[in-house]
């Protein structure tokens, strides 16, 4: 089953991000080496800087997405100001079909 993983960044947290860029981008590769991940990057804000993230993940259940979610190095980091983990239904465009 595929979850969105949806992260909103706290205010003023770019810092935050850009510290921990290179240990999240492993992670992320983990995932895809995995074919856990069938897409990831950040929402952008007005000036054009991450204000947060989306994953689509492969996971068996709700709590498998949840803890792969929580084991995100700019989770762990207290970036995030919010984390939703949120069925998905992959209709258009996917490549898996």
């Amino acid at each position: 089953m595929i979850f969105a993983v949806l992260c909103k960044n706290k205010p003023d947290h770019l810092h935050v991000r850009m510290e921990n860029r290179p240990l999240h981008l492993e992670w992320v590769d983990g995932l895809n080496e995995k074919g856990t991940l069938k897409i990831a990057g950040p929402f952008l804000d007005a000036q054009e800087k991450p204000c947060g993230s989306m994953l689509l993940i492969e996971a068996q259940d709700q709590a498998s997405a949840e803890a792969i979610a929580a084991q995100d190095p700019y989770g762990k980091a207290g970036l995030f100001e919010k984390v939703e983990v949120k069925p998905f239904k992959w209709l258009y465009n996917n490549p898996g079909v």
